[in-house]
């Protein structure tokens, strides 16, 4: 398959609140620039209008007796139209349409400095009317708000119980103030051709037929449209929209002493005119039937190996998707907790954390590159803070966190990446990750460049990772021959060590070949990075237990003829 098509497993049917957990949004576009917004009062929305109207009632009345009065009070609502269906062995086995708003309200009491956003204090989540009826919808926006208030008047009492046992030498503030925002965007709508699509879906598995060894074949897709909605006291109103179109395939085989092997590519874009034709998709699902095929009769690698590994673009996006994301995340840690922040970068602050020659940015005012959507990308964030491109790592040297609404130690306002699943509170997120290089060289040099080192080394091979899997695992990885440069599929092999220590140490060259990887989840991200080379890592053989062989065959694929009397 394509590489820029990388691995994900296929969207399985979710519970309710794992589809919202999965659901997330950035702006489609932005507006001309200079162009002015339309304000909200003018906006013919009746959602809108109604959190508008509930919002300001509740500033005003809402106030419990010799109790503290809110400082802060926001409404954020995700209206989701979403089309799955999914198919297995040529046969349609699940299709539905969803459409519903799912609200969450944050009360907080306190101030800046200390608030009650803590616990049951970060504000409740509902689902509230599709109709939109005013009264129906403020009626639940007021209801949701009273629990929300209190709360978070016991939350904050829980706080200061609890933070009487610690000692804090720098105090951070629990909110950064941010400057009132209204950007009111044109809404997303889903318009899709579901016959088509479903034709797709089931022509593509249908070609489990050519391969008798194919244990299963599914394939999936899910088209969803959100828009999102915010309105807070502090006078922000925004509303924004966004497609995201998802198309996945899962296949496994076994070889024949067990080994249970696996491939399962996708697409995520943000237009439906960049999925694959379903013709085109029928031929990327036999290409990975002929890769499973390959691999199951592909040796396994050697008991231990060290040295050189280079990687594709595309497993190379994994790897600072895995590696370097999580890391730059500002997260405030838990109470009594020492530490700027939390993870691998948490106390690398000003340290090198890559080699020198590498450089990583996030912005997600990044909306397309080399033709492909970036579905990272937005305009505003999910707390009504402007995006704006921050700068992580410099030379090496991390000088940055990615920042929302909460603040850490030397870093006391947002730069515009907190963001939320509907329905959930935001914390700090990736948008558009970019990894770029002062040194760059082509596929074909860090190759020859590999190869000389394992000469160098009397190495008879080095290795190549063409994709991987959970747990930055190789899935498609190849022998390439010191002696003519040969590429060998082999399986079986995972790295020993494989954390942020060999990132840093082990990384010796770059490619000029930036690829796009859309990453699915709760909240979508994009990371862009080249092939890379290191110059030592260590692979050893997985784990030898393999699972059963199946007891006997699968059903024939075409039905006996009957017998004549």
């Amino acid at each position: 398959m394509n590489p820029a098509t990388t691995r994900r497993g296929l969207l399985r049917p979710l519970a309710f609140f794992a589809l919202l957990a999965f659901l997330c949004t950035q702006p489609v576009g932005s507006r001309t620039p200079g162009a002015k917004a339309a304000p909200a009062a003018d906006i013919a929305d009746p959602l809108l209008q109604a959190m508008l109207q509930e919002l300001e009632r509740s500033k005003s009345q809402l106030k419990m007796e010799n109790m503290l009065t809110p400082y802060y009070i926001e409404y954020r609502v995700a209206e989701v139209d979403e089309y799955a269906a999914e198919a297995v062995f040529g046969a349609l086995r699940q299709e539905r349409r969803l459409r519903l708003r799912v609200l969450r309200a944050v009360v907080r009491v306190g101030d800046y400095k200390q608030d009650s956003y803590f616990g049951q204090g970060q504000g409740f989540a509902e689902v509230i009317p599709l109709d939109n009826d005013p009264l129906a919808i403020r009626h639940q926006l007021w209801w949701v708000t009273d629990r929300a208030y209190k709360a978070a008047i016991e939350a904050l009492t829980a706080k200061q119980a609890m933070l009487k046992q610690f000692k804090v030498d720098q105090p951070v503030d629990d909110f950064a103030r941010a400057p009132s925002l209204e950007s009111i965007g044109p809404l997303a709508r889903l318009d899709v051709d579901a016959k088509r699509w479903r034709s797709a879906l089931e022509t593509a598995t249908a070609l489990f037929r050519q391969d008798a060894e194919v244990q299963s074949l599914e394939a999936a897709l899910r088209f969803t449209a959100v828009n999102r909605y915010l309105v807070s006291s502090e006078g922000t109103v925004i509303r924004r929209g966004q497609c995201l179109y998802q198309l996945s395939l899962n296949g496994s085989t076994q070889a024949s002493d067990g080994m249970l092997l696996e491939r399962s590519p996708y697409y995520l874009v943000g237009s439906e005119k960049e999925l694959p034709a379903p013709e085109k998709f029928a031929a990327d699902t036999a290409k990975m039937l002929e890769t499973l095929r390959k691999l199951r009769e592909a040796p396994l690698i050697e008991e231990e190996y060290r040295g050189p590994v280079l990687m594709a673009a595309d497993a190379a996006n994994d790897v600072f998707a895995g590696l370097v994301g999580p890391n730059v995340v500002g997260r405030k840690p838990a109470p009594g907790k020492s530490s700027r922040t939390t993870g691998s970068y948490a106390t690398s602050y000003k340290s090198r954390v890559l080699p020198e020659f590498l450089s990583v940015v996030d912005d997600p005012t990044f909306v397309n590159f080399n033709g492909r959507s970036l579905v990272g990308g937005y305009e505003v964030d999910d707390e009504g803070v402007k995006a704006t491109r921050v700068s992580v790592v410099e030379n090496g040297e991390l000088i940055n966190y990615l920042l929302g609404r909460q603040p850490i130690r030397d870093f006391p306002g947002s730069n515009g990446h907190g963001r939320a699943s509907p329905g959930g509170f935001p914390l700090p997120s990736l948008g558009v990750l970019i990894v770029r290089s002062s040194q760059t060289a082509s596929r074909e040099e860090l190759k020859a460049k590999m190869l000389d080192i394992c000469r160098k080394r009397d190495l008879p091979y080095g290795y190549l990772v063409e994709t991987l899997g959970p747990q930055l695992s190789p899935r498609l990885l190849y022998r390439v021959w010191a002696k003519d440069g040969r590429e060998e599929l082999v399986r079986g092999g995972v790295f020993q060590e494989f954390d942020t220590r060999e990132l840093r140490n082990d990384l010796i060259a770059v490619g000029n070949d930036p690829e796009v990887s859309n990453r699915p989840g709760g909240i979508p991200a994009t990371v862009i990075a080249p092939s890379i080379l290191f110059g030592e890592l260590e692979v050893k053989r997985a784990d030898t237990t393999k699972e059963k062989l199946p007891d006997y065959p699968p059903p024939a694929f075409t039905a006996p003829r009957e017998r004549k009397p």
